[in-house]
Parts: structure tokens; sequence; C-alpha cells
């Protein structure tokens, strides 16, 4: 067959909880939105497009993250349209027309009504009419409204346009760099600004991304359970991997689960990578055979319900760590405890790394692999920031200068890699000089292990939350949970 379209109508909704449980999150999270726009905005913001994969055939389809915050809905061709000023219908949904020839080659198209119980939107329209609509609006008209039975639904964003006033909120996320195309959001500005004189634009991205960032408690209990699917498919892929079988038989391993489990796909590429190529940050080609007393490092979740986790964890393929693979363990579990500790409210992501770095630091100098603590010696091993926000994406929007706070989602995962080639690119300097050849015995020693914990946090008022709680995590876990796995 030719190209196809994966279209997914409803990314968000849990098979077995309450569909009515999500939409009124849903309403709240518009509603947070409308009122921080104000009643003179009209905030517009459009599905993600297709992209594709090779000639004729495209990528599955993956919806815009803040379309599915703000709808749940993943169907391509979907625009969402909010009036915080209007009576009562502010939220305006545009889903793809009715297409018998599309729905026989591609799959079934949401109806209008099928889009309003999953969305719990005011008022769902076809996508045909949106040019329309938008347009009546910016000329002061009610779209597809007789002005005899007109009742003054838009009046308040009539008077902002006579005044002056009127705003024109789009989400342009992350700055593009001079060289990159411009998104769809600023050519949309520009001529909406060429079109409607005095109409200001706003940028939502701010609202939207600072709301994501805090999750709801409906979130929290979806991101639990999308982390309880991860971590099973990390515990079964413990179960499956060991000296002989190759990577892609592990990978395979965690996938089979997030498909049992109801995840449509992963969260992001996994991570799995033996002996050398756990030195590797993002290794993803998963063709090696595992050996007999290598570490195979996963890095791997789902995306379940609309939410994504990050979990990493180094085990032995063997089912015992050699001395030097549990000295690089241990310590990192050392620092992630460090971080643990300093991930509390009123604190920032910067205090967890710091926390975590210095007993780095310590750790590396004792092993032999730096000689001076105080300065960046440790950056030769230590090659990553080890937090970042989780959520509708795995590395979600948020601010980092923004104060920890309850409700913040967020991974700690310090991980070493002794990657000999790593001396070679050093400078060559007599310090590097010197350095090198101190280290070297230790580099001998540890080359080729690679190390990263991993775990997803919530911080809930109670404290920290540790949401991959399931997977084995301390050297004795994982050796114990290893050997019973046949």
């Amino acid at each position: 067959m030719g190209r196809r379209l994966g279209i997914v109508a409803l990314a968000l909704l849990p098979a077995a909880a309450s569909a009515s449980e999500l939409q009124d999150d849903l309403r709240a999270r518009r509603a947070r939105v409308m009122e921080a726009l104000g009643p003179d905005a009209i905030l517009v913001h459009w599905s993600a497009p297709s992209r594709v994969f090779s000639r004729d055939v495209d990528y599955e389809y993956r919806q815009d993250s803040d379309m599915l915050y703000l709808t749940g809905i993943g169907q391509e061709g979907t625009t969402l349209v909010l009036m915080p000023g209007n009576k009562t219908r502010k939220s305006i949904l545009f889903v793809s027309d009715a297409d018998p020839r599309r729905e026989h080659t591609q799959g079934h198209l949401m109806t209008k009504k099928e889009a309003q119980d999953a969305s719990g939107v005011d008022e769902v329209r076809f996508a045909s009419g949106l040019d329309d609509f938008l347009g009546g609006l910016m000329n002061g008209f009610p779209p597809g409204e007789r002005l005899t039975e007109y009742g003054g639904e838009y009046d308040v964003f009539f008077d902002a346009l006579k005044a002056g006033k009127a705003r024109l909120a789009l989400v342009f996320g992350r700055r593009p760099g001079v060289k990159e195309d411009l998104p769809q959001a600023y050519d949309y500005a520009e001529r909406m600004r060429q079109r409607v004189p005095g109409l200001q634009v706003q940028d939502a991205t701010p609202i939207v991304w600072g709301l994501r960032q805090v999750k709801t408690p409906y979130e929290r209990s979806v991101l639990q359970r999308s982390a309880d699917v991860s971590s099973d498919a990390h515990r079964a892929a413990m179960r499956a991997g060991r000296p002989g079988r190759y990577e892609y038989e592990v990978e395979a391993e965690l996938e089979r689960v997030y498909q049992q489990r109801g995840a449509p796909s992963w969260g992001y590429p996994s991570i799995v990578g033996s002996g050398p190529n756990a030195t590797i940050l993002h290794y993803e080609t998963s063709r090696r055979q595992m050996k007999a007393g290598e570490l195979l490092l996963i890095d791997a979740a789902a995306f379940y319900e609309g939410m994504t986790v990050d979990i990493t964890r180094s085990w032995p393929v063997s089912g015992k760590y050699s001395s030097e693979q549990a000295d690089l363990w241990r310590l990192v579990l050392a620092a992630q405890e460090a971080g643990m500790k300093a991930a509390v409210p009123g604190n920032h992501t910067t205090d967890v790394e710091k926390a975590a770095e210095e007993v780095v630091k310590a750790g590396l100098l004792k092993l032999g692999l730096i000689t001076d603590a105080s300065s960046k010696q440790h950056r030769t091993w230590y090659t990553h920031g080890i937090c970042h926000w989780i959520g509708i994406d795995v590395h979600d929007v948020g601010d980092y200068r923004r104060a920890l706070e309850p409700g913040m989602a967020f991974v700690i995962e310090p991980g070493l890699y002794v990657r000999e080639q790593a001396l070679d690119g050093l400078d060559d300097t007599p310090e590097n000089r010197a350095f090198k050849e101190k280290v070297r015995p230790a580099v001998l020693k540890y080359k080729d292990i690679g190390v990263r914990v991993e775990d997803s946090f919530l911080l809930a008022e109670t404290g920290l939350v540790r949401l991959s709680a399931r997977v084995p995590r301390t050297l004795e876990e994982i050796e114990a949970f290893i050997a019973g796995r046949d």
C-alpha cells in the first residue's frame, strides 16, 4: 500500500478511567489559560503537521504537545480557538471535515460530537470553516450568524478590536535560530498584522508552558501510571537480558510490555547499550551481542495516556557487578541520593545538580579518575546535566529559573562514562598532559564502563515521590532481582 498516516483520534483518554475526569481537567487547563490571557485576546493553536518518513510514507502521527495539553485530541488537522471574553462559547475546536475517501485510506475521522465529548470544548466546527470564522471575527462580524439573530456572543472581542486593544495570542515556542525556517505561528502572526491594523500579537508560550510545568492532580495520577508501565518494561528487560543475546532482543521486550499495557509507542527512542556502547549517551543502534561480565545500560520509557517518564539503569548481564562496575554504580547512586535531598520546595534544579556534582567529584578523586576536585576534570567522565522536566514530552517544557514547587515532575540522572578516547580529546597543555599521565592507570581499570541511574520524580506536598520505584535500584536490589529471573 502507499502513503499511510497514523491518525490517533484521542491520545490522552485512558482505557479504564473515567472520561469525565479527563474532560474536567482539560476544561480547567483551558480556563486557566484564558484567565491569564484576559478578555481582549483570542488564542489560535494548530495541530502538528505530518512528517515524511520516506517518499510517500509518513511517520506515525504525533500530535503537538500543547494541543494535547489543551484538548486531548490527537487527530491531525485540528485547530483550537480560545476566546476568553465570549459569553458562552469560549473554546471552539475545528476538526477535519467528513471525508469518506480519506477514511477509507487512513481511518476514522472524529465527528463533531466525538470531538466535543472527548475534549469538553464548548463548540466544534469543521476545519473548512476556520478561515471564514477568523476572517469574520477580525472584520467585526459574528461568524455564521445573521446580524438579526446575533446575541452578542463576541461583543467583548469586537469592542477590543474597535479600541485597538485586541490581541492575537499564539504559542510561539522556542525561539528559532537565524538560519532556521520560521514556524507556522510566526508566518500567521505577520499575515494577521498586515490584515488587521492595530491587532496586537501576544506570545502565549509562558502561559501555556508555565501551566504545563506544574502538574494537576489528574496529570500526577497519569504520570504515575505511565511510570508503572515503563518500570514493568524495565523489569521485563532485566529478565530477558543475558550473555549471548542481542541488544535488539532486549529492546523488543521493552516494546512488548508497552504494547501489552496499551501504550501506543515509546516516549523516546530506546537506548539499549551493552559493554562499550553503554558509554554512548544516545546509542540507538541496538545490534551488538551481549557478553558475559558486561553491563547493559537501558534508558527507556513508554508514551502512555499522553505522559512520558524517563528511567535508566545499568545492570550486569551475568547477574553480578564486577568490583570496578560496583565502584561506579555506587558512586552515581550516592550522587543521585544527594540530588534527591536537595530537591525540596524553594530550591532550584541547579541546587540538585550542585549537590550531586560534589559527591561525584569526591568519588572520582578517590577512584583516581581525577586529580583535582576543585577543577573541571570531572567533566571528562561526568558529561551531562542531571535534571530535566518530564510530562507530555520526555524533555518537557518549563523554566529552570523557577523555584521547585509541589506538582513539578523531573528526573535526577547522574552518569559516568569512562572512555579512553575522552583523554585524547583534551587540549594539549602541560596541565592536561600531567592529568592524563596520572589518571591513565585508573582509566584502564574502568575503561568502557558506562553507568547512569535515572529515576523520575514528582515533588508532592508531602515530599519527593520516586515514580519509578518499581525498578530495582541499589546494587543489592538489582543483583537479587536478576538472580530470580530464571
